[in-house]
């Protein structure tokens, strides 16, 4: 279902951002507790029998040729190098080249502009499918609207949409994640490593997609401490989306978070958590990645020691298996949602801040979501 394992294990390794520093009571880069001294903590599940996080694997391991495609990516506002949400659909499509023979001069990126008209996309896919490459992935729902529009235009094109859906368009497949499932391990994360019982959750922009996050994040945390404080602010109103490209006005939020008493901030605002993380390291607290491993992330090697783990959203595993099923013609293989049972959303724990007892906490909500003992909200 999801190519192959070696690609998987490549692609989640290819991106990531961080932020990790020290804190009054831990050394910087050490490792943390699994029980935090702030929060009287709720009795965790078991760990499952056998850990319930792999790595995702090819349903038929056959090679697949693609080297007869011509590929194009419509990046949303940042782009490539945003460290983020872009730079995982950018690693996938890479993946893709690579593996399934796609030539390089047969692809092609563009990337959005903050706040740009509707017509401007439409553009963009138009210019793709008329300069024919097929088939084209528009990273992020601000394609959804010139989709309507553009796809029933070009039939024989197959287009893949990253986190929205084109009702009535059979030649869009969306790719759409149980962002929220990954948000609330990283909430789990988050109360087991506040001193205050008391964490933080940055939004970029105010829109329902990022909402999943919040719920989450939100969910999670008071799964593992009932009482524990949980405080929300996004960067820009829902009309304003430089929230997810702007790390000042990141970091400027992150600060009045921590001034309220949060000691773990959740940001989930692309590249403008680079200014959250960098934020988080002068205050001395802590922080968990986003869509990423974002310890590992080149572009955050100065933030990274404030990073405790990360919520993993597969942007470069769904783009790569959309490409994938698009050269063996079959779209129809691929899943609904992307969610934890399918390993389309995950958490990473790198860096060597989480001991083996919260890792058995972790798995034991882990399995309990996949069994659907826990259904996690995905509206706040």
């Amino acid at each position: 279902m999801f190519g192959t394992a070696v690609a998987v294990i490549t692609l989640t390794s290819l991106v990531a951002v961080s932020a990790c520093a020290k804190d009054p009571g831990r050394a910087a880069g050490g490792p943390a507790d699994a029980t935090g001294t702030g929060c009287e903590f709720a009795t965790p599940p078991s760990p499952p029998a056998a850990s319930t996080t792999s790595a995702a694997k090819s349903g038929d391991g056959d090679k697949v040729d693609g080297s007869a495609l011509r590929v194009g990516l419509a990046f949303d506002i940042g782009g490539r190098g945003d460290a983020s949400f872009n730079d995982l659909a950018a690693a996938g499509f890479d993946q893709a080249i690579k593996d399934l023979g796609v030539k390089k001069e047969n692809t092609r990126e563009l990337s959005a502009s903050p706040n740009e008209d509707e017509s401007v996309k439409r553009s963009r896919l138009r210019q793709l499918a008329r300069d024919g490459f097929n088939p084209i992935v528009g990273v992020g729902f601000a394609y959804t609207e010139a989709l309507k529009v553009v796809a029933p235009e070009f039939p024989d094109v197959r287009f893949g949409l990253v986190d929205s859906v084109v009702e009535g368009a059979p030649n869009v497949t969306p790719l759409v994640f149980a962002e929220q499932e990954g948000a609330f391990l990283a909430g789990v994360v988050a109360a087991y490593q506040s001193k205050k019982c008391h964490v933080g959750f940055v939004g970029g922009v105010d829109i329902p997609l990022i909402h999943k996050f919040e719920a989450g994040y939100t969910q999670g945390a008071k799964a593992a401490a009932p009482k524990i404080e949980v405080e929300r602010k996004y960067i820009t109103p829902a009309t304003d989306f430089t929230g997810f490209q702007d790390p000042a006005k990141g970091s400027e939020t992150a600060k009045g978070l921590i001034e309220k008493g949060a000691d773990v901030l959740y940001p989930a605002a692309g590249a403008s958590g680079i200014g959250v993380f960098s934020a988080v390291k002068q205050a001395g607290v802590l922080a968990i990645g986003c869509d990423a491993d974002q310890y590992n992330q080149p572009t955050l090697a100065d933030t990274r020691d404030v990073i405790v783990a990360s919520s993993l959203k597969r942007v470069d595993v769904a783009v790569y298996d959309f490409i994938r099923a698009a050269a063996r013609n079959d779209l129809a293989s691929l899943p609904k949602v992307f969610d934890l049972k399918v390993n389309g959303v995950g958490y990473a724990t790198s860096g060597g801040k989480i001991d083996a007892k919260l890792q058995g906490i972790l798995e034991g909500f882990k399995a309990q979501i996949i069994e659907g003992k826990i259904k996690v909200a995905d509206k706040r």
